[in-house]
C-alpha cells in the first residue's frame, strides 16, 4: 500500500476538497476524456452540449460548498490547484451570461447551469455518497458519452469502475513497489523495529522510489509554504463570511490580542492552546471563504496540521526545516493508513474520518519532531483518533462553518495533548491504532446518514429551528 504523501497533501481551494476541489478535477478529467481515443466515437458525431447531475451528498450541500461553481470554472479548463480564486466569479459569469463553456483545445459546448447543472436529492448513486455524472451530447441532444465519478474525500476522484476496482484490490499487494509497503500501523511498526529506520525515513525512501530527494525536499517545502501563507492570509483578514449564515472571521481579532498579551508579557496559562486555537481558524475561515489551503487530509480539515506545524514552530527552540518535512512525511503516513482502511469522507464516515484523521496525523507528526519513537507516534495517532470517534458531519446550512472552523481548533488541541500524553509513555497502549482505525470504519458505517454532509440532522437542523 503505498500513498505518497502529495496525495494526501494537495493544494487547493475551498470551501471542500470533496464537494469543491473532487468536483473541478471530475470536470477536468471528463473534458480530457472527451479528447481522447477511450471512448467509440459514433461516425460523423460531434460533442456539442455537457450536462452534469450531482447526487448523494454533493447534491444536498453542494450549494453550500461551492459544487456547483466548482463543476462550471473544472468544465472551464481550471484546475484547483491553479485557479485564480480572484477571477472565479467572473469566469462563472461568463458562462452564465453566454450559456456555453470554453475549455482550452476543445470547440464551445452548451452548458446553461440553470438547467444543465443538476442538484438531484432523491436518486443517490450506488458507489459512494459524493456522486457525480457527467454527459455529452450532439447538437441534437443525443448522448454520445457518459461517465460517473465519486469524490471520495481528500480530492480524491475515482470512476464508478475504478472505485470497484480498489475495493476489490483492498487487501492484495500494491502495484507500486516501494522498500516498506506498509498497509497498516502494526506493519509500519515492524518494518521500523526491522529496519532501525524512523517513520518519517521509511516514508522518505518509499517516496524517493519516484522522485529524487531535492525533489522530495522541494514539494514538502512547497506544501509547507502554502499552508504557512494560508495562516498568514487568515490572520490579516476579517470580515463576514460568504454563504448568508452571516459568520464574521475572528482570527485576526483573537491574533491581535494574543499579539498584545505576547509584548505585555501578560501571565496566560491557556496561551498555548490560544496559539493553536488562532492558526487552525485562520484556515478554515480562508477555506470557508474559498481561499488557497492544502488538504490536510481534507479542506473541511485544513487548519489541524498547519496550526500544529506553527506551534512547533513558536515554541520549540530547535524546529526547523528538515523538522517540518520529518512532520510531514509521519502526517502522511499515517494519514495514508487511516485512508487505505477505513475514509477520510465526512460523507462517508463522518466528521470522526476529517477532523479525526487530521488530528491523529498531526500528533503523530508532532510528536515525530519532538523525539518519539514509532510506538510513541503510534500511540499519539491513537490517543487523537479514539477521541473523535463518534463525531458527526452536520455542517448548518451545508457551509464549511459552524461547527467546521472551532472543530479544527479543538482538533490541533487534542492532537497536541495526544503527542504529550505519548510521550511522556513508553509507547505501549492498551488499544492499537489499528484496531481505532476498524473502529472508526465501523461506526461511519453505523452512522446515520443525516449525520454524514447532508445537513439534514445535528446542528444543521437543530439550529435552523432556533
Amino acid at each position: 500500500m503505498f500513498l505518497s504523501v502529495f496525495d494526501v497533501f494537495k493544494i487547493g481551494i475551498g470551501p471542500s476538497s470533496s464537494h469543491t476541489m473532487g468536483p473541478m478535477s471530475a470536470a477536468n478529467r471528463f473534458l480530457d476524456l472527451i479528447l481522447s481515443e477511450e471512448w467509440p466515437r459514433p461516425t460523423h458525431a460531434a460533442v456539442a452540449a455537457i450536462s452534469v447531475s450531482l447526487h448523494g451528498s454533493l447534491a444536498h450541500t453542494g450549494i453550500g460548498h461551492g459544487t456547483g461553481r466548482a463543476v462550471i470554472l473544472g468544465l472551464m479548463g481550471e484546475r484547483p490547484d491553479l485557479v485564480d480564486p480572484d477571477q472565479m466569479d467572473a469566469i462563472i459569469d461568463e458562462v452564465e451570461r453566454t450559456g456555453r463553456i470554453t475549455p482550452p483545445g476543445h470547440p464551445p459546448y452548451a452548458f446553461q447551469p440553470k438547467t444543465d447543472l443538476v442538484f438531484d436529492k432523491k436518486v443517490p448513486l450506488p458507489g459512494h455518497a459524493n456522486g457525480m455524472s457527467f454527459s455529452a451530447l450532439d447538437r441534437d441532444g443525443r448522448l454520445l458519452l457518459k461517465r460517473i465519478y465519486y469524490s471520495i474525500g481528500g480530492g480524491f476522484v475515482v470512476t464508478d469502475t475504478e472505485l470497484e476496482a480498489m475495493r476489490a484490490s483492498k487487501n492484495k499487494p500494491a502495484g507500486v513497489k516501494v522498500p516498506y509497503p506498509f498497509a497498516t500501523a502494526q506493519q509500519m511498526l515492524d518494518m521500523a523495529a526491522r529496519s532501525g529506520l524512523t517513520i518519517a525515513q521509511m516514508k522518505r525512501a518509499n517516496e524517493e522510489c519516484s522522485m529524487s530527494r531535492e525533489e522530495l525536499d522541494e514539494g514538502l517545502d512547497r506544501i509547507w509554504a502554502a499552508m504557512n501563507s494560508c495562516i498568514d492570509r487568515g490572520l490579516s483578514q476579517d470580515g463576514i463570511m460568504p454563504g448568508g449564515l452571516k459568520v464574521r472571521r475572528r482570527a485576526r481579532s483573537i491574533h491581535d490580542q494574543l499579539q498584545e498579551e505576547w509584548r505585555s508579557n501578560k501571565t496566560n496559562p491557556l496561551l498555548a492552546n490560544d496559539w493553536l486555537s488562532v492558526y487552525a481558524m485562520a484556515v478554515n475561515e480562508e477555506n470557508a471563504a474559498g481561499g488557497r489551503v492544502v488538504t490536510s487530509p481534507t479542506n473541511g480539515a485544513a487548519g489541524v496540521v498547519p496550526a500544529t506545524i506553527r506551534y512547533y514552530l513558536h515554541f520549540h527552540d530547535d524546529a526547523d526545516q528538515e523538522g517540518i518535512r520529518d512532520y510531514l512525511l509521519t502526517a502522511a503516513a499515517i494519514g495514508g493508513i487511516i485512508k487505505h482502511n477505513a475514509s477520510i469522507s465526512g460523507a462517508e464516515v463522518g466528521c470522526q474520518g476529517e477532523v479525526g484523521s487530521a488530528s491523529a496525523m498531526a500528533a503523530a507528526g508532532l510528536a515525530a519532531v519532538m523525539g518519539g519513537s514509532p510506538e510513541q507516534i503510534e500511540n499519539a495517532a491513537e490517543i487523537a483518533l479514539e477521541h473523535h470517534l463518534g463525531m458527526t458531519c452536520d455542517p448548518v446550512a451545508g457551509l464549511v462553518q459552524v461547527p467546521c472552523i472551532e472543530r479544527n481548533a479543538l482538533g490541533a488541541v487534542k492532537a497536541v495533548t495526544a503527542a504529550s500524553l505519548a510521550l511522556k509513555g513508553d509507547g505501549k497502549h492498551f488499544v492499537p491504532l489499528d484496531a481505532c482505525i476498524e473502529t472508526m470504519r465501523q461506526t461511519g458505517v453505523d452512522m446515520n446518514e443525516k449525520y454524514k454532509e447532508t445537513s439534514t440532522g445535528g446542528l444543521a437542523v437543530n439550529v435552523v429551528e432556533c
